[in-house]
């Protein structure tokens, strides 16, 4: 499924935990895990002494990917380690271009340390404007099963949520998971005319969900839920519910009659959610 994974790796107990999800999915698809660490050049606290810094950096940064590269090989995954100087983001997008790593996988905070800071707010940035699939994981992540066996997709029946919904698709069709696809509507209609706004809002949620089930491909099963409350706060729950192991989600969403399910949402969820959260970046970007 994957040939190449990226792990961007900085010494924070997430991107440990990154590292680990990563060699199980390595693991199942034979891939090869690219562990790097990007010493960043930028931050003035860091740089202003000149080249004495960057050289510390660096000889951080070579510890830290030679450990992951001990832990997998100690799991029979080929491994690819390399120290890059630049700003993050920047360069974890490009590395993931340039060597065509179908998957990113990071923690969703990093270690600020020694000029370390990779993950964190850089997490949200990758997931934003990278159009590669993007695995945000928590340090608490560290022991979830791999094959996925419960995939949640909340959707809003934007593009990117059906790039989502077939994404997960795609992974539960090869693992033999169940799929669970999710609307939420954070307000409910009041006043003058409420009640067949509502009825609009049902027939409406409900095309949306019939849409993303028309897109789910194979003998799959497939649960559909309408929940009302706080988007971020029922995405987590009912994630909680179900028993889900991964969500699915694309990074960019509708608004419009109080469905705005993704973008701001999407990073909120990759905070707070306590599985992994897999993105799926615009394909146009």
């Amino acid at each position: 499924m994957y040939d190449r994974i990226l792990v961007p790796v900085d010494g924070s107990d997430a991107a440990s935990a990154a590292l680990d999800h990563a060699l199980d999915i390595a693991a199942e698809h034979d891939s090869t895990v690219d562990a790097i660490n990007v010493a960043d050049t930028n931050v003035p606290s860091q740089t202003r002494v000149g080249g004495d810094v960057v050289d510390a950096l660096v000889e951080s940064g070579t510890g830290i990917v030679e450990e992951a590269r001990d832990r997998g090989e100690d799991r029979g995954v080929t491994m690819t380690t390399n120290v890059i100087q630049g700003t993050p983001t920047d360069v974890i997008i490009d590395y993931a271009d340039t060597y065509d790593c179908g998957l990113i996988v990071m923690g969703n905070r990093g270690n600020r340390n020694l000029g370390e800071y990779v993950l964190g707010s850089t997490t949200d940035q990758v997931v934003t404007r990278s159009d590669r699939q993007v695995c945000t994981v928590r340090a608490t992540d560290a022991q979830v099963a791999y094959p996925y066996e419960t995939i949640l997709v909340p959707t809003d029946g934007s593009q990117r949520a059906t790039e989502a919904v077939e994404l997960a698709s795609e992974i539960a069709a090869t693992h033999g998971a169940a799929l669970h696809l999710l609307v939420v509507i954070d307000e409910l209609p009041v006043g003058i005319g409420a009640d067949a706004a509502a009825e609009q809002s049902d027939a409406e949620n409900n095309a949306i969900l019939e849409s993303a089930a028309d897109h789910v491909a194979g003998d799959i099963e497939v649960t559909t839920a309408v929940r009302f409350g706080s988007i971020r706060g029922e995405i987590t729950d009912y994630a909680t519910d179900v028993g889900a192991d991964c969500i699915v989600m694309g990074t960019h969403g509708r608004e419009g009659f109080n469905q705005h399910l993704l973008g701001s949402t999407t990073e909120r969820v990759l905070r707070t959610t306590p599985v992994p959260v897999l993105t799926i970046g615009s394909r146009e970007q």
